[in-house]
């Protein structure tokens, strides 16, 4: 891994891989999301297109039904390896490799399409990238995104589990949910693409505010990582606090929270 994944991304690397194949139930829980991207980026039969951070390749596969040549790509190795057994699972012939956002092992050029659902915008570079998503794209090919929104639930959401997180370094990382304002992405894609944006809530359904616990805890990286390394007074405060924030999206059936985020289509200039 140490030869694809460069230095600084390989802690991110393994957080994300202690997901594995319950990933695909965070997948789930944003498929209307990932529908709309995928609409919007229509892939054709005739085309190669690139799935960055692909996780465990759901969007590969809504492309891949579309009859497009698909690769997904992923920092995430226990992501790839369900990726995989489900693409084979479900007769898909798709492509999965390791490969970090930041310097991809892909030519330039090499594909008519590329799009990332949710993924790109973590990437501890955004500026490398962001140059690296245009690079691989061919001139008068397409790019899509989905992205969070900087203000809406799915930050909340971090909110809460950045309580129990050490203290940030000086000066703190770029802030992933930056992706989510349009004159963000324009700073980073805007010389590389014509750029048009649309909005969209995704509605994440659980039957409690305890199943999306589970689900978070057992199958995204992010959240596991952080339960896994805190003592157990502050693992208990994690738990309460992450329930307690989705039983304020509760009705009669369950929970139903809305999640804002940002469309972007692109075409390579």
């Amino acid at each position: 891994m140490s030869s694809t994944i460069q230095p600084h991304n390989l802690r991110a690397a393994a957080v994300w891989s202690r997901g594995g194949k319950a990933y695909d139930e965070i997948s789930r829980g944003i498929a209307d999301a990932i529908e709309h991207c995928v609409l919007r980026l229509d892939p054709q039969p005739i085309e190669r297109v690139l799935d960055l951070s692909t996780g465990t390749g759901w969007t590969s596969r809504l492309v891949a039904r579309r009859g497009a040549t698909v690769v997904g790509a992923d920092i995430a190795e226990d992501l790839l390896e369900a990726a995989r057994a489900r693409a084979i699972a479900d007769g898909l012939d798709i492509e999965y490799r390791l490969a970090d956002a930041e310097r991809m092992p892909f030519g330039d050029g090499t594909f008519d399409a590329v799009v990332s659902t949710f993924g790109v915008m973590f990437a501890a570079n955004p500026e490398a990238a962001a140059s690296e998503l245009a690079r691989v794209v061919r001139p008068g090919g397409r790019m899509a995104l989905s992205t969070w929104a900087p203000d809406g639930t799915v930050f909340g959401m971090f909110r809460v589990m950045r309580a129990y997180m050490p203290e940030p370094p000086s000066p703190a990382p770029p802030s992933p949910f930056a992706w989510g304002r349009p004159e963000r992405v324009r700073e980073l894609l805007g010389e590389a693409f014509d750029l048009r944006f649309e909005s969209g809530t995704s509605f994440y359904r659980e039957p409690s505010p305890q199943a999306a616990w589970h689900t978070f805890s057992t199958g995204y990286g992010p959240t596991r990582t952080l339960y896994e390394n805190l003592d157990d007074e502050r693992r208990e405060g994690l738990r309460n606090d992450f329930i307690a924030f989705h039983a304020g999206f509760a009705n009669d059936l369950g929970i139903c929270v809305p999640r804002e985020y940002c469309i972007t289509i692109g075409t390579r200039r």
